[in-house]
């Protein structure tokens, strides 16, 4: 049995449209490496030597202007794929927020592989729209959402993407949002990622509480005790 085949993410990652030979080739190409937290995977404007899908935990990707401050640029979550296949040159830096697995393939061999598979470089071209999609409405909060907004959004966009990643999910639901998780993130880099600062960042969350929105049971804990509201805060 490949390492394919007892992938969790198996169902979920681009890989999810190959028959049974492809994904036999595609497991012998890849191996399967474990992320410390804080370690890096790519560098940024390194030479695109590796793809990867995620497999468990999350990271972060970044750019850094020349004196070295620093910008997270989106974050990918277990099926996600990153790295830049087709490309020359790493557009961003990605470094694990929490102890990750991931699954790694040398980018050439996978680019070789993906222009011999159409369903393949269809499943890249679909996370790419998705990707774009994203992007946009991040612009849309950063530029025009107030910060009570920015929280709640964000907020929300952690209970879906976080909902398969062993999450706890409101009662009686079979699936959906997560109504309890733990941010992969520390306050200051929540402010970071949406253009706040800390103090800011502190006070919407304890304003949340206090309004009785979400409970705080720990210092990343989160448990969404009022989605309706939550949503209407978001706009």
């Amino acid at each position: 049995m490949s390492a394919c085949d007892t992938c969790i993410v198996r169902n979920r990652a681009i890989c999810a449209g190959l028959e049974h030979p492809e994904i036999t080739a595609l497991s012998v190409m890849g191996r399967r490496r474990t992320v410390s937290a804080g370690e890096p995977l790519i560098w940024e404007d390194d030479d695109s030597l590796l793809v990867a899908n995620v497999i468990e935990g999350v990271l972060k990707l970044t750019t850094s202007t020349a004196d070295g401050r620093e910008q997270i640029v989106g974050v990918a979550y277990p099926s996600d794929f990153i790295g830049r296949p087709f490309g020359q040159t790493s557009a961003a830096s990605v470094v694990a927020l929490t102890d990750a697995r991931v699954c790694v393939f040398a980018r050439n061999d996978f680019d070789r592989f993906a222009r011999e598979h159409p369903e393949l470089e269809h499943k890249l071209l679909e996370r790419t729209l998705a990707e774009l999609d994203r992007t946009r409405a991040w612009m849309m909060l950063l530029g025009r959402k107030s910060a009570p907004e920015k929280i709640a959004t964000f907020l929300l966009d952690m209970s879906e993407r976080l909902a398969d990643n062993g999450c706890v999910h409101q009662p009686g639901a079979q699936s959906g949002p997560a109504r309890q998780f733990t941010l992969p993130f520390s306050r200051q880099q929540v402010a970071d990622l949406l253009g706040l600062t800390i103090e800011t960042v502190s006070r919407q969350f304890t304003k949340l509480k206090a309004d009785g929105v979400v409970a705080l049971p720990g210092r990343r804990d989160v448990e969404i005790l009022n989605r309706g509201a939550l949503m209407a805060l978001a706009g």
